[in-house]
């Protein structure tokens, strides 16, 4: 028999924070977590520093990741996924873009796949699909070693986004049709058709 073509899957790619998550969960989620256990706020000046070292490209986004994250040391996962449950049943729906939420909807009805690629970690931002299935998400992948994160391979971010896109979908060819996000970034380049989300929420063309 003759090697079947690639099945072609048709799908619209979203950022998370700022796109379709109306806030930066990296922040949100840290001021949750310092809502439960306060003594935590003292990480917020090792965070400002990380953020200011990050600004002046002084580190890597995968480095900055993993510095970033410190707060969450003594936590084993578990306790993450525990946290972020309760942090995104307070944040959906109403915190998330309402017309993007809509549309999606509407799109998945109709056959098209939806996919979230982030730079957030998967460890808390897993739990948001419960409330709101995709197809597939990635996100930047961690392992807890010694009571600490470390990032597996490199932050998802630019590139590394359309790297894990191809691998999640192994044996078939992912066609990009749609990408959402609210800022310059490769997954705009690659799709079909692109846009950009403001800081109002409000989504115009992307002009490749």
């Amino acid at each position: 028999m003759a090697k079947s073509e690639e099945k072609e899957v048709r799908l619209i790619v979203f950022d998370l924070n700022g796109t379709f998550y109306n806030k930066s969960s990296k922040d949100e989620f840290y001021k949750f977590v310092v809502s439960k256990q306060p003594k935590r706020i003292l990480f917020a000046f090792e965070m400002a520093y990380y953020k200011l070292l990050k600004k002046l490209h002084q580190i890597r986004q995968t480095e900055f990741k993993e510095n970033f994250f410190n707060y969450l040391d003594e936590l084993p996962p578990e306790k993450v996924e525990k946290l972020a449950k309760e942090f995104w049943a307070k944040e959906y729906p109403e915190n998330f873009n309402q017309e993007l939420k809509v549309y999606f909807e509407k799109m998945r009805k109709e056959g098209v796949q939806l996919f979230c690629a982030t730079g957030g970690l998967e460890l808390y931002v897993k739990p948001l699909f419960d409330l709101f299935p995709v197809d597939g998400f990635a996100g930047t992948q961690v392992t807890y070693e010694d009571g600490t994160y470390k990032v597996i391979g490199e932050a998802c971010k630019e590139e590394e986004k359309l790297r894990r896109i191809i691998k999640h979908f192994k044996d078939q060819k992912p066609q990009i049709v749609e990408a959402y996000s609210d800022s310059k970034e490769a997954i705009l380049d690659e799709a079909d058709k692109a846009y950009l989300v403001d800081d109002d929420g409000k989504i115009h063309p992307y002009k490749k």
